[in-house]
């Protein structure tokens, strides 16, 4: 099996690391492949750049193309040179006209990323036979087993860590204001990976979300979120159990972010629980595994 992965995002986000978390469980398996990809990418990979040449080019020699974003999709229809195009859907946003309309058409099949976001396909006019579910992965190392005790991450008291993001769709500036409510200290973060190991809580606040990479991974350490209750979010995040789902107003996110710092014991708790259902739900393995049978239903291999 060929196939021809497909990326143009500027930057790395959840998607170029759940299309590289991808890409290297499919090295395993019985797959060849080849990248192509936009600046986030490739600031970490040596691969050759996306553009409708490249595309084309590389059609020529595929079975299967994998377009793993918006911009992709549209390169991957138009330049498949007759290659079926399988797309995965990560946002939870509804499917637009036009154009869109007609490119949603030529796919072959959509993975979408959570529930939700097969729902919105459907709601778009995407039949429901062309739909898999297949959730991301939790990104970086595999989970570390479950500790006995709370490892000291934070001697100096409860810290928060938040994704540092200029997008007025992740809430940015509603959970400084929960944090200066609640009287608890947020850590803006460009490095997740990095600083959720020293963290007490994930808050993670989004008016629109197809599941949530920055979720994944705090579970997979360990680390319990306060997380909107929107979109594909509820599917990652069992409130009470791995986190605490909350409403987008200052006063729900601080009383979840006041319950978790009184209570060490809970969060404890949440932490072990992430860890299992991480393991249970989000590996790269699994994502592979659905990833794979939707790869040979679309080339008519079977499951």
């Amino acid at each position: 099996m060929r196939i021809l992965h497909v990326d143009t995002g500027p930057s790395m986000r959840g998607g170029q690391f759940q299309a590289l978390l991808l890409l290297d469980e499919l090295e395993r398996r019985d797959c060849r492949q080849t990248l192509l990809a936009g600046e986030g990418i490739r600031s970490r990979r040596p691969v050759e750049r996306s553009s409708w040449r490249a595309v084309r080019r590389h059609s020529r020699t595929c079975d299967l193309i994998h377009a793993h974003d918006a911009r992709a999709h549209t390169l991957a229809v138009l330049h498949s040179c007759g290659k079926p195009v399988v797309v995965s859907r990560r946002v939870a946003f509804a499917v637009a006209g036009g154009l869109s309309r007609w490119k949603y058409r030529r796919a072959a099949h959509f993975v979408a990323i959570s529930e939700h976001v097969a729902a919105v396909l459907r709601s778009g006019g995407v039949p429901g036979r062309k739909i898999s579910v297949v959730y991301d992965a939790a990104p970086g190392p595999r989970p570390n087993p479950v500790p006995t005790t709370r490892p000291e991450r934070n001697p100096s008291g409860f810290r928060v860590v938040s994704p540092n993001l200029d997008d007025p769709l992740k809430c940015r500036d509603l959970a400084v204001r929960s944090c200066e409510h609640a009287g608890v200290p947020l850590c803006l973060s460009s490095d997740l990976q990095a600083d959720l190991r020293s963290a007490d809580a994930l808050l993670y606040l989004s008016r629109s979300e197809g599941l949530g990479s920055a979720l994944l991974l705090a579970m997979s350490l360990g680390v319990p979120a306060v997380a909107s209750s929107v979109g594909g979010i509820p599917e990652a995040v069992r409130s009470g159990r791995t986190g605490l789902l909350v409403e987008n107003t200052i006063e729900s996110v601080s009383e979840a972010l006041v319950r978790l710092r009184a209570d060490e014991a809970l969060r404890l708790r949440m932490g072990r629980e992430s860890r299992q259902w991480v393991r249970e739900r989000f590996t790269p393995e699994r994502m592979a595994d659905g990833t794979m049978r939707v790869y040979g239903r679309v080339l008519g291999n079977g499951a």
